[in-house]
This record gives C-alpha cells, structure tokens and sequence, in this order.
C-alpha cells in the first residue's frame, strides 16, 4: 500500500465495445443482437489503472471523449474537481445534469477504482464501509423469443435461455435462473403482451415459487386506470410494481389508489425530480442507478435523502458487463437501508465479459463483495479488443429497440401507454 507515486492522471483510454444480447422482449419493441457499453481505463503517472464502464452510444461516447481530455493532469482523488471540469465541458452541448451525470458518474467509479489500487482497499471502505458483505440480486426475467430471426442475409441466432412467451415459459425460466444463479426473488419485465395475461404470469410465478418476492415491470405500458386494476389484481402477491404509468403526476394519480408499493426507474432519474416525487407521493420504491446519478458517491447521498424521506430504495439494472457489476455490488453493500434485492441483466450478458473470470459470481441469488483493491476486478485485454473489433465490423453504434422491431415485423406500432 502507497501512495507515494504520481496520482495525476496521465490520459484516459475510451474504448467502445458491443456484445451479444438476446431477444428480450419490452414495452419499445425487442433487444438487438448487440448491445454497446464503453469501457475506460483511467491512467495514472506512475502507472496505476483505474476502470469504468458505462452505458454506450454515440452521444455518450463522444462525451467521455470530450471528459478524457480535461482530466490530464488531475489528481484522482480530488474527485469533486474532476467532476466539475466535466460538467463544465460538458454544459454548453449538453444542458441537462442528468445525461451530464452519466458521463461524471463513469469517470468517478474509475477514479475509485484507481484511489484503492493505491491504498490497497476495497472501493466499499471508500464509500463509508461495507454492511453487508454479500449483496442480493434478483432474477430479471423476461418474455423472449428463442432466437434472433435469420434478417438481412444474417443467419438466425439463438441462445441457450429458450422461448418464453407465456405463463409457463416464464416459470421455467426463472426455474433455470435459480438453478444456474441461485436467486430468491423474481422480476418480470412486462408492457409486452395485455395485462390479464402478464398478471397470469406473475401468479404463476408466486405458484411455483410461494413466499418468493415478485416484482413486475411494464415500462410505462399502462394508462392510469389499467395501472390500478393491475394493483388491485396482484394485491399480496407483489412486492411493488415498478413503472406502471409515465411520469410523476401519472403515478402520483396510480398511487392514490393502488394497495401496492410503486417504484420508478424512469420519473426520478436525476435530483431535481426527487421533491415533486416527495411532494406528490408518487412512489415508495427509487431503483437507484449510480450510472445516471452521478456516481458511488452520489448514489450513497441518494440513499441517505431516501432513509430521510422515507422511500424504500432498490436498484436499476440495464444490460452491463462485470465493471459495473463490481461497481454495483460495492455501492449496495455500503447502504445501510437497501430494502430489496436489485436488479441485474449480468446473467444474460456474462458470457461476454470483459473482466478476468473468478472474482464475481453470482451464488445463492447474491454477489459476495470483491475483497480485493479497487473494485477487485481486473481487465481481460484479450476480451476487450475482440469485444471493440465487434463494435467496429457491426456498424452499431446506437441502441433502437423500435426500429429492430419493425425490421421483423414492419406494421409494429409503438404506443406508450399500449393498455
């Protein structure tokens, strides 16, 4: 442990990758063969390397670029100046704090990871000390085809996950998740096929598995009216229902009459939405994310003002990789009030990982802290250039669950709410 080397940092290397998806199905259309993420390496003078991933497209991509040149020369633990350099940079292009935040929020988990490199500590002991030393997660479960249908001279592609389209192909898919994962709680991701048969699947699932939590997600699919006729129809059988309506009057107007707990990913995403969500009493359930929040430490903050408040707190998954992951674990293994299990994609994306195996593992539905510095995972240099050859020879560069749709069934029609 020291650190009595050169703590500026010398560059920052901004690599974008793209990795294999399968067809999840949701309430805008369907995945893409290919998902995209960015992963950084944050270079220091004497040569220590801090990582980060983040979400990936043009738009973001071209913002860490612009984040890598004003950080040369900046010490990485003055975190609090490297962020507002960013944000400064940033601020005439890009005028909301909430996208800002994704690009601060994935510098800063590289510059923690690079502060307990030096200090030979775990980036949990920068975040105030771990509470729990293994966090949970929840099995994402979610209506899919069994392959990619053969499009455009490709070849069909399919996985070894199966069809589910149904009651029963949901159930056995979450029979596949606890027995390859372990997980003891359950989310649907629904908005895809109407109500009565998504609340059939979810009684499915509380069938096959009783006592189990259950949560059921419908991005949005639903009008106020439906929202609460889900509630009342899955009364005692969910833990909450996330995101049933659009924005926070909608739920606010949901929450007025359904007898379940709403939580919301998608209308309170940066702070200045946290006190009409307050105000309004429009949910009782924030799925945090320190990707769009700005960061480990931010999302620490966040949790605190939940405890405060008294919103139970959970956490947002999108497809992701194991920096990420590593990041997740060490940011909920330090909130003392982590209500329930979080969400993870990592099960359906892992084969495409760009860290060293044997660190992470997902084990009895929960992820045991990584011990080592840092985040405690180290980069597969081999994987990453496969996984940026792929991003360069695929043409992708943005995500479009709609168009990828209509490709395979031109007359799709995306209407949000659907029901």
């Amino acid at each position: 442990m020291s650190t009595s080397g050169d703590t500026r940092i010398r560059e920052l290397v901004v690599t974008p990758i793209a990795f294999r998806d399968p067809p999840l199905l949701n309430s805008n259309g369907v995945h893409e063969p290919l998902a995209l993420r960015v992963i950084l390496q944050l270079v220091l003078e004497d040569g220590t390397v801090g990582l980060g991933e983040s979400p990936g497209g043009t738009a973001r991509l071209e913002r860490l670029k612009a984040a890598a040149k004003v950080v040369v020369g900046m010490d990485v633990f003055d975190t609090t100046a490297l962020s507002a350099a960013i944000d400064a940079a940033l601020l005439p292009t890009v005028p909301s704090s909430h996208e800002r935040g994704w690009t601060t929020s994935a510098v800063e988990v590289a510059c923690l990871d690079a502060q307990g490199r030096l200090l030979g500590r775990p980036v949990v002991d920068l975040l105030g000390g771990a509470v729990r030393d293994h966090v949970p997660f929840a099995a994402y479960l979610f209506y899919k085809w069994g392959e990619h249908p053969a499009l455009d001279g490709r070849a069909a592609v399919g996985d070894d996950w199966g069809e589910a389209l149904d009651p029963a192909g949901i159930v056995e898919q979450a029979r596949l998740m606890r027995q390859r994962y372990g997980f003891r709680s359950f989310k649907l991701k629904g908005g895809v096929f109407p109500p009565d048969e998504e609340i059939a699947a979810i009684r499915a699932l509380a069938e096959a598995f009783p006592g189990e939590p259950l949560r059921l997600d419908p991005n949005t699919a639903w009008t106020v009216e439906t929202s609460r006729y889900v509630a009342r129809e899955l009364d005692g059988v969910l833990e909450y229902l996330e995101d049933p309506t659009k924005g926070i009057p909608g739920m606010a107007e949901v929450a007025k009459n359904s007898p379940l707990p709403l939580a919301t990913n998608m209308c309170v995403i940066a702070w200045e939405h946290l006190r009409p969500a307050v105000e309004q009493d429009a949910i009782q359930v924030l799925l945090t994310d320190h990707h769009y929040w700005g960061g480990l430490r931010r999302t620490r903050e966040l949790a605190a003002v939940c405890e405060a408040f008294g919103l139970a707190l959970s956490m947002h998954s999108n497809s992701h990789l194991g920096i990420s992951l590593a990041a997740m674990t060490h940011v909920a293994a330090a909130i003392p009030n982590l209500d329930h299990s979080c969400d993870t994609h990592y099960p359906w994306n892992s084969a495409d990982d760009v860290i060293v195996p044997g660190v992470l593992e997902l084990r009895d539905g929960a992820v045991a802290v990584p011990s080592g510095p840092g985040l405690g995972v180290e980069l597969d240099h081999d994987a990453l250039g496969r996984l940026h050859r792929l991003y360069v020879d695929s043409g992708m560069r943005t995500r479009d669950d709609t168009g990828y749709m209509r490709r395979i069934q031109p007359d799709y029609e995306l209407r949000l709410p659907r029901w």
